[in-house]
């Protein structure tokens, strides 16, 4: 056996039955609907992750219709007794195809911010420019720091997996505690940047919002580095953003910016770079 797991955070919350009935379309998975957040997409990436270190049990245990409903049939194991309101589900999948899981309480979240239509321009800009839509709250707003050394591309940065010191490291150097209003943002030997240690970053250029390209497989030589995120692919695919890599030059301090992830959605961010 490795001495590592596959692994995604899902979010359980039992407001996004509400989803469809409030006006949410175009939403995927959660136009079902599925109190579990964009839960298709993190089985996606589980299975990219076993077939990329060719964990041939873990592959079975997760692949096609049935493994996507027995994931599902697991989830609503664990939350059947939790009650209301919206907790974190952590699952692990081992290399022999079993999955494990952690649970710990959410803090509620606007549905805006979990399935919006847009990512609001900053500001200041054009004030004649009306965006129509189910745009996200803007509280809160997270100071987004830039890690003050610079990571190695690999596996463990573009799978996710329990082998995470590379994002702790750049958490303590950025001083950040649990509860922070806070990201680090990991930066490439190329000087790109790669990605948040707990979240998919989106910076403003060009009139757009762009996210640093990730390779649908692991590539030491394509791609920023980072993990193919489940926001971030939902944004991607709905046109929210496009991919574009992002020079750590190029952020500009009190500039505006968004992170998401698959626990909180998508997020406020103010980026600090002095």
């Amino acid at each position: 056996m490795t001495n590592f797991q596959i692994f995604t955070s899902i979010r359980y919350d039992p407001a996004l039955l509400k989803a469809p009935d409030l006006g949410f379309t175009n939403t995927g998975w959660n136009q079902e609907p599925s109190p579990f957040y964009m839960l298709d997409f993190h089985r996606d990436r589980m299975l990219r992750a076993a077939i990329y270190w060719k964990w041939e049990a873990a592959i079975a245990a997760v692949s096609g219709e049935e493994g996507l409903s027995n994931l599902k049939r697991f989830l609503q194991n664990i939350t059947s007794q939790i009650g209301g309101g919206p907790h974190r589900v952590m699952i692990t999948l081992a290399q022999d195809g079993s999955l494990g899981h952690q649970l710990s309480s959410l803090p509620e979240t606007h549905l805006n911010n979990l399935l919006p239509d847009y990512l609001p321009r900053p500001s200041p800009e054009d004030p004649a420019q009306v965006e129509k839509g189910k745009a996200p709250m803007k509280d809160p707003v997270y100071e987004v720091l830039l890690d003050s050394q610079k990571t190695a591309k690999s596996e463990f940065t573009h799978y996710k997996t329990t082998s995470r010191e590379m994002y702790n490291d750049a958490r303590k150097r950025a001083q950040i505690n649990p509860g922070d209003k806070k990201e680090v943002l990991l930066v490439n030997d190329d000087g790109h940047i790669m990605e948040g240690s707990i979240t998919t970053p989106y910076f403003w250029r060009g009139g757009k919002w762009v996210t640093p390209p990730v390779p649908a497989q692991f590539n030491a030589s394509q791609g920023s580095g980072g993990n193919e995120g489940t926001t971030r692919r939902w944004a991607l695919e709905r046109s929210l953003v496009t991919e574009q890599v992002v020079s750590a030059d190029s952020l500009v301090d009190g500039e505006d910016c968004w992170i998401s992830n698959g626990l909180r959605g998508f997020i406020c961010g103010k980026v600090k770079v002095h």
